[in-house]
């Protein structure tokens, strides 16, 4: 028999694939892109200085796209496979655990193994200009592909234990945050109030933001040991999480009866999330009395205490924080990236949530049941716009008076210099960009639920033009305009930027937003039928002319289905 079949086949499949390839070189130009616009940025200073900065920039941003992104590639593989009843079939083969789990993980994590490839020799750059060693650029580039393969199998094995997508997406994230950030936090703790340096270190360890940051010449000097230590502990955790999912993986795919513990487990966690049947009923009807859609996606009345509880963690860790450091804590720097951590959370998360339930819907194919009763398009928005704000209205309403009083904090520290009107105004773009990128999430995330093949891809599509698509133009305008400045033609100043930044985002918010709603009012019923049809590529879908491509997708499979 083949030695791992499977992995043969898949990198044979994606040989094919023309994204194998764009991936690749789109990595590659986004980090030239950026390390241009670095450059041209800073060219004033000293050569080592933006070799160093750059290099650091560069490097972190690696780490963190591996982290990221290797347990989204890997963390429904498995269990998607269980969903659909195909990954029992695998095993009735002469198929072994290793060589489906091995088979998966080549096939989910190519292009992410890929985007690393082209990224890492990007980092010699600053080793070309001065300012950093060989050593750095090695160790940094084992750090990058260690962290690649370490949220990889974290993302496998939890895949292997999952039958749920989401479950498994959140276990994997909350591993990845366990292993870097929140054990080193643990440790620092310790520290702090055992005064055991040497416990710290062995909280450290496991964490590959510690190894990123020890990678470093003037770290790396002084602890060698612990760098290496924290490198070998991450890769042997990492072929322990990938050892338990190929022992996990044929064993887990058949149904067997649950036991009376995790019986009971079951019924109290559904009691905390739905109620008893006195409660569920009297919740029913109230739900139901408003909008059938808003019962269908607001059941669990769990969904806004989770919000409430993420918020009151990030409220604790900044008590902490102005407990240990007190004055120091409080500045403007940390103000802006309080508010900026509180943004992104609300914004993704919402992004996530708003058309999840559609795109469930659809992906299970009971969306046709939604079609064949009398609701309209608006009351199925009503009702998710209902089911959103009873789960976000509340901790968005917290945000906004959070932002206005660190606004308050520092205009008071900025009282007496010449940039606090800048600052303010930063600030109410801040606010204002908050409460429009909400509204156009949910518009977009509505219209992607029933065009995507699954609720992470309508996530994915939905926060890519509201949060993404801003950012890369506005890139793409700075390295233009530092360009001219290079020239001497044009220097903008900071309120220039801001308007700018702030234009960009209002723009794609009321374009894409407004898109989404026409697309939604006019073609829910058309597009959501369309679940088998074959989608157009970009291209022709952008030249289509003046018919649409739904309706040509719509023909298409009205030809298939009369036998054309």
């Amino acid at each position: 028999m083949t030695f791992l079949p499977i992995v043969g086949r898949e990198l044979r499949v994606a040989s094919r694939r023309r994204a194998t390839y764009w991936v690749r070189s789109g990595a590659a130009l986004t980090l030239i892109v950026f390390g241009v616009w670095f450059f041209l940025a800073m060219r004033r200073d000293p050569a080592h200085e933006v070799a160093l900065a750059l290099f650091r920039i560069l490097a972190g941003a690696s780490v963190l796209y591996c982290l990221l992104s290797g347990f989204r590639a890997t963390a429904d593989c498995l269990s998607q496979e269980k969903r659909e009843g195909t990954l029992g079939l695998l095993f009735l083969t002469d198929l072994k655990g290793y060589d489906v789990v091995f088979g998966k993980l080549a096939a989910t994590s190519l292009n992410v193994f890929y985007g690393v490839l082209a990224v890492v020799p990007m980092l010699a750059v600053p080793l070309l200009m001065g300012g950093i060693t060989l050593g750095e650029f090695g160790r940094m580039a084992l750090v990058t592909i260690n962290a690649l393969f370490f949220s990889l199998s974290i993302g496998i094995c939890v895949s292997a234990f999952s039958r749920s997508a989401r479950i498994a997406t959140g276990t994997s994230f909350f591993l990845v945050f366990f292993f870097t950030a929140l054990l080193p936090a643990v440790g620092a703790l310790a520290g702090f109030f055992a005064k055991a340096h040497r416990l710290q270190s062995l909280f450290l360890i496991p964490s590959a933001g510690f190894s990123f940051y020890l990678g470093f010449d003037a770290t790396f000097k002084a602890v060698p040991r612990l760098f290496w230590a924290s490198c070998c502990v991450i890769h042997v955790l990492a072929w322990i999480f990938l050892g338990l999912s190929i022992f996990i993986a044929p064993r887990s795919w058949q149904e067997k009866p649950v036991g009376l513990q995790a019986i009971r487990w079951r019924e109290r966690w559904r009691l905390w999330s739905y109620g008893d049947s006195a409660e569920r009923s009297a919740f029913r009807t109230r739900l139901l009395d408003t909008s059938p859609f808003y019962w269908l996606a607001a059941r669990s009345r769990l969904k806004p205490a989770q919000v409430w509880a993420v918020l009151g963690l990030l409220a604790c860790a900044w008590m902490w924080g102005l407990v240990k450091f007190h004055h120091d804590w409080l500045n403007v720097a940390l103000y802006f990236t309080t508010a900026f951590i509180l943004n992104g959370i609300l914004k993704g998360w919402l992004a996530s949530e708003s058309g999840r339930q559609l795109a469930e819907d659809r992906k299970r194919g009971a969306l046709e049941l939604l079609l064949s009763t009398p609701l309209s398009p608006r009351e199925i928005l009503r009702g998710q716009r209902l089911a959103l704000q009873r789960q976000f209205l509340g901790p968005l309403l917290a945000v906004l008076l959070i932002e206005l009083a660190l606004m308050v904090a520092s205009a008071r520290d900025t009282a007496n210099h010449d940039d606090s009107g800048f600052l303010i105004s930063t600030w109410l773009a801040a606010i204002v960009m908050l409460i429009a990128d909400v509204i156009a999430l949910y518009w977009i995330g509505m219209w992607q639920a029933i065009i995507s093949k699954n609720p992470n891809r309508a996530a994915g599509a939905s926060a890519a033009r509201v949060l993404v698509l801003p950012w890369v133009v506005f890139a793409v305008v700075g390295l233009v305009l530092s360009l001219l400045t290079f020239r001497r033609a044009y220097e903008p100043n900071e309120n220039f930027f801001l308007g700018l930044w702030f234009g960009l985002g209002l723009a794609a918010d009321i374009g894409f937003g407004a898109w989404a709603r026409h697309k939604f009012l006019a073609e829910f019923r058309v597009a959501a039928s369309q679940q088998y049809a074959k989608r157009l590529s970009f291209w022709k879908r952008l030249f289509v002319g003046g018919q649409g491509a739904g309706s040509v997708q719509l023909q298409s499979l009205g030809s298939v289905t009369s036998g054309e």
